[in-house]
């Protein structure tokens, strides 16, 4: 196994982050979708810019390297409070796919945030290859799937409370894993 570090993020490096992300996040789909793929919030991508800046914005964001080559990204929310705490985005390049490079990147945040007593992630329905990986390697449990009978509460791009105006919904499975 390569050497799997997390970096946090420079300023400099936000462009290149949020087209990796997005870059990451649409491969997924078009893998499971193919090019007749209706799952894009904006301008063709499965996860807006503003998702993603309101993620970094709110949140600590690392760059996953492998032997110090950025292979991914994660963003992190942190309740210094409650310590239940949130994984808004984990990305692994798809060039570097099935080489536990995700798995290695999340064992790295358990071990940076000890204090942990949960956390949470969601992911889209479709990504089964994310529904395996947070509950069979990672051991997350689904707790909840949006959908639009059942729909989150707070926007995705913003985090405030929604209001699903002409919302089309898809839906999004929650994980949780208590940690203490």
């Amino acid at each position: 196994m390569a050497n799997i570090t997390l970096t946090p993020l420079t300023a400099d490096e936000r462009e290149q982050f949020i087209l990796d992300n997005q870059y990451a996040f649409k491969y997924g789909a078009m893998e499971e979708f193919g090019e007749r793929d209706n799952h894009f919030e904006e301008d063709g991508e499965i996860i807006s810019r503003k998702t993603i800046e309101n993620s970094i914005d709110h949140g600590v964001a690392y760059f996953i390297r492998e032997d110090g080559r950025i292979v991914g990204g994660l963003v992190l929310k942190i309740d210094e409070g409650t310590q239940h705490n949130e994984l808004e985005l984990l990305f692994v390049h798809p060039r570097a796919h099935s080489k536990g490079i995700g798995y290695a990147a999340w064992q790295e945040v358990e071990r940076l945030y000890p204090d942990t007593v949960a956390w949470e992630t969601c992911t889209p329905y479709f990504e089964t290859r994310n529904i395996h990986f947070y509950v069979n390697k990672c051991g997350f449990h689904i707790v909840e799937f949006f959908n639009s009978h059942h729909p989150d509460p707070h926007d995705p791009e913003t985090g405030e409370e929604n209001n699903y105006e002409g919302e089309d919904f898809d839906g999004m499975f929650r994980f949780e894993k208590q940690m203490k």
